[in-house]
């Protein structure tokens, strides 16, 4: 269960991961119950590895239109402001990257370069000054050359106070600070670029930080590090109608109810390690909610039949796929990275044995059978899900998936603690709630619920102030490391008045020690120390109980080929996509 840095194979640094409770994703298989298959990352240290084309997906036909069925329109298509699931995973049709993952849909993810020759190069060793050599050949929708820099004015609008919504990773670095649009100002220097951002010549990107940023090939995978000529920048309206530099482009966008992208004929395959553009067409059919799309493509008639329903299979539906072979055969159902806790805000739950009574307390088999069971939810105890390079599974408060009443109340002494529980105040996490409420309170504790609205639920939690000792939180890491997870959720130098990712709170200087001694590590060094550091905190700090894995299960037309979810993202990835003849 344990990741460990092995010698070049195939011109890649394995790091090698166990991936538990969680079910491994087959594409067109269907597969639903195999729960211990491993994953593995890697880095690509070999430039073959991010040369295309891709290699050929088995069985598969071009031509046809291919449709996506989602409820709620996308909440940004400009790529420097893309950040849903929905958005990156969409993005990959019209939109190239500095680097990319090439993922097999098996749990199998190698880290290559998308526009860029290789994942970078690390010029001093100290993860201070990287280089990109930008691959010959790629070019824009218009038939333009794709050079450093484009990419590097794509980075820099991204300072846009005005463009929000966006990673701030690759910012925050440059400017070595979180105010990074104060630090420099995108809209009086348009003609320049940020300080430690540099083109030296068209085929070379440069960054020099002033602190070790050795995620760096990790963050250039998101669609901030897309291209785009300063002529076509429309700044907010972007998003209105994006510029490509991938396999497709936009030629209609009716906002809430269908996107239609078409073949980009300047995209060339020889380029791309990636990507396939086998459909003549994307589809975006926006409006059906998660029900009525499951029921669709499962009767498969006209356009459903080379459909995917986006929005995940009900549970109230789940029977009923799972007990015919025909139907499960197109039901793909794969962990994802986002992984539920229960934070407590350890400014108000200051005694340390209170908190991990609590850990002994959760039920959490009582909240993931509501979820739909292993199609949906798969019990959690670790902060790091098994989704992250480096897992290793532990129990910090071992007590069975039902919770240890007996235990937690040992480990409270007798104290008698009052809780107040907040939580969103839609159905499912209300009910949600009330199983936390109800196991605590076998063990002893007093809980008061207190509802919040659900559309001000994310911005209350995560003020500095806010009034409640537990509620239920998620994350998922925008690349497999815990680098992107622990640091963002326990660094306590990260903490302002509002819109705290930190929402336990905790502030420990010797936590966030052990964070920068981590973080300038080699990302291939960092695996094994991410999982030590996590039973680390879980025993030491206990700042949240982590509640359980989360798991998507997607039905698709028995046409619709190619498809599986994204171990990055978790959400259906398209670009092996095709229609079956």
């Amino acid at each position: 269960m344990r990741a460990r840095l092995a010698t070049a194979i195939g011109g890649a640094m394995a790091l090698v991961v166990a991936l538990s409770a969680c079910s491994e994703n087959t594409g067109d298989n269907g597969d639903t119950g195999d729960t211990n298959k491993p994953r593995t990352g890697a880095i690509a240290t070999d430039p073959k590895d991010s040369l295309g084309p891709a290699a050929e997906v088995p069985g598969a036909t071009k031509g046809g239109t291919f449709y996506i069925l989602r409820e709620n329109k996308i909440s940004h298509l400009d790529p420097q402001r893309v950040y849903s699931f929905a958005g990156l995973m969409g993005s990959q049709l019209y939109a190239r990257f500095l680097t990319t993952f090439k993922d097999d849909g098996k749990g199998n993810v190698t880290l290559v370069g998308d526009l860029a020759e290789t994942p970078g190069t690390n010029v001093n060793n100290d993860c201070k000054v990287w280089e990109f050599k930008i691959k010959q050949g790629v070019k824009f929708e218009d038939g333009r050359p794709i050079t450093s820099k484009e990419i590097a004015y794509g980075i820099a609008r991204s300072f846009d106070p005005d463009l929000t919504g966006g990673p701030t990773y690759i910012q925050e670095w440059l400017a070595d600070t979180p105010q990074y649009d104060t630090k420099w100002d995108f809209k009086k220097n348009k003609t320049s670029l940020p300080p430690g951002l540099t083109t030296p010549d068209p085929q070379t990107l440069r960054f020099e930080f002033s602190k070790p940023r050795c995620d760096l090939p990790f963050a250039a995978s998101l669609p901030a590090t897309a291209p785009l000529p300063p002529d076509k920048d429309t700044g907010v309206n972007l998003d209105n109608q994006p510029f490509s530099s991938g396999p497709y482009r936009f030629t209609k966008i009716q906002s809430g109810v269908e996107m239609v992208l078409e073949r980009n004929p300047n995209w060339d395959a020889a380029t791309d390690p990636v990507r396939h553009a086998y459909p003549d067409k994307f589809i975006w059919s926006l409006g059906p909610d998660n029900t009525t799309q499951t029921n669709r493509v499962l009767a498969g008639t006209g356009n459903d039949a080379a459909a995917v329903a986006t929005g995940g299979v009900p549970p109230e539906l789940i029977a009923k796929i799972t007990g015919d072979p025909a139907l499960k055969a197109r039901m793909i159902v794969a962990a994802t990275p986002n992984a539920y806790r229960l934070s407590i805000n350890t400014t108000r739950v200051t005694d340390l044995s209170v908190r991990q009574a609590i850990n002994y307390a959760i039920d959490r088999s009582s909240i993931t059978k509501n979820l739909g069971g292993p199609y949906g939810a798969v019990p959690l105890t670790t902060l790091l899900p098994p989704t992250t390079l480096g897992y290793k599974k532990f129990d910090a408060y071992p007590a069975g998936e039902s919770g240890d009443a007996a235990k937690a109340k040992e480990t409270l002494g007798g104290k008698p603690v009052n809780l107040v529980l907040g939580t969103s105040d839609d159905t499912p996490s209300q009910e949600s709630a009330t199983q936390v409420k109800n196991a605590l309170e076998k063990a002893g504790f007093t809980v008061t619920i207190k509802p919040i609205p659900e559309d001000g639920y994310l911005d209350f939690v995560k003020k500095k102030t806010n009034p409640w000792d537990i509620w239920i939180d998620s994350w998922a890491a925008d690349w497999p490391s815990g680098a992107s997870i622990l640091p963002v959720l326990f660094d306590g130098r990260s903490l302002k008045a509002e819109g705290n990712s930190n929402t336990s709170q905790i502030n420990n200087e010797a936590l966030n020690a052990e964070f920068d001694r981590v973080l300038a590590l080699d990302p291939a060094k960092q695996a094994d120390e991410w999982s030590k550091l996590d039973e680390k905190l879980m025993k030491e700090s206990a700042p949240a109980v982590p509640l359980y894995n989360e798991v998507v299960s997607v039905a698709h037309g028995e046409k619709a080929g190619g498809l599986f979810v994204g171990s990055i993202f978790g959400w259906p990835s398209f670009v092996n996509a095709y229609v079956k003849q």
